[in-house]
């Protein structure tokens, strides 16, 4: 074999589109069996609800645009953006909410621009972000965990499927989220804070049940970077960019202060966010060092929002405007093309 053969500059990688999505999947198991153990059946009948909803929407357009049914489904792509949307909502949302989110996401933000590897925008956030501008009453109304509900028990599957079905109220099942929590409480130390409320006090680190769902997810971000699914840059970029201005505007726990890095690691969408949305290789950027900006960027902007801004979490809304800036920062992070001597925009400039 010859020097040439040794060095050469090409690398091959067998896995496929539905190897991938498969990958992510599993990945996000640990996530969903700790969102169903501390908020109970909601999830799952979310999930179900966004399955049947995006894998039926993306049939049926497949059919109007006269391409293989079989053949696209079977890349799982729609599969996964129901999983992702039905996972970023809260659970027991009446089933018109997922439906709708869901439908959007396959047909409009995704299909309208041409199908998978042509949608600019991630489609399971514009399908949140539709529904968190139209729907903000119905998309705030998260549940409480199970300890801190009154007899620590969770709603059974009836009255989880009346409540999604029916509208039955859930009194006293539902509350505040930690960051929801914590953006509102103005004036009290976040000393005050954590011992005040159930939410913090019962908890290790960022709020009861939040906490641990985002050690879930973390835990099968890491599985995807293991597998080689994803790289780590975007996602450890957006989470060292999110813990540094934590730590920068944290003041020592102020009535000011914008709360401690553990609470905005592990509270909210983060670490879904970070390993299952920033990582998105079709409206995100596609060089290294371009997922290094592009994630740096998306925790500044979550920052921003979640302490200046108008909503308690911010990820959809910081992962669809850098999808805007995706292409431009891929054009000047273009690496430098094997045997030149710079990067290819400066070429192409010249």
């Amino acid at each position: 074999m010859s020097l040439l053969h040794i060095t050469s500059p090409h690398t091959h990688n067998a896995t496929n589109t539905h190897d991938v999505m498969v990958w992510v999947l599993i990945a996000t198991l640990p996530g969903v069996i700790a969102l169903t153990f501390f908020f109970g059946w909601g999830t799952l009948i979310n999930l179900l609800l966004a399955s049947f909803t995006a894998i039926s929407c993306e049939a049926l357009i497949l059919k109007i645009r006269q391409r293989p049914v079989g053949f696209y489904l079977n890349d799982y792509s729609a599969l996964v953006t129901a999983i992702l949307l039905g996972l970023s909502l809260p659970p027991y949302s009446p089933w018109w909410l997922v439906v709708l989110g869901t439908s959007f996401a396959i047909i409009i933000a995704k299909h309208l621009y041409g199908g998978l590897g042509f949608n600019p925008f991630n489609p399971a956030m514009i399908g949140y972000v539709l529904l968190l501008i139209s729907f903000p009453q119905a998309m705030t109304q998260w549940a409480l965990p199970g300890p801190l509900l009154a007899d620590k028990t969770l709603l059974t599957i009836g009255e989880s499927l009346n409540a999604v079905f029916l509208a039955a109220p859930v009194d006293g099942y539902t509350g505040a989220t930690p960051l929801d929590l914590f953006k509102y409480q103005d004036g009290l130390l976040v000393e005050q804070i954590y011992t005040e409320q159930p939410l913090f006090s019962k908890a290790y680190w960022a709020g009861v049940g939040w906490e641990w769902v985002n050690l879930a997810f973390l835990c099968g971000g890491l599985l995807l970077i293991y597998k080689r699914i994803i790289s780590w840059h975007a996602p450890i970029s957006m989470l060292l960019t999110l813990t540094l201005l934590a730590c920068i505007f944290y003041d020592g726990g102020s009535s000011e202060s914008g709360g401690s890095p553990l609470l905005h690691l592990l509270s909210g969408g983060t670490m879904l966010g970070a390993f299952f949305i920033v990582t998105d290789p079709v409206t995100g950027t596609t060089s290294d060092r371009g997922k290094l900006v592009f994630g740096a960027s998306v925790g500044v902007i979550i920052y921003t929002i979640r302490i200046w801004g108008n909503y308690p979490d911010a990820v959809a809304f910081a992962v669809l405007l850098m999808n805007f800036a995706a292409p431009f920062i891929d054009y000047y992070t273009t690496p430098r093309t094997y045997g030149h001597q710079t990067p290819d925009f400066i070429t192409r400039q010249q």
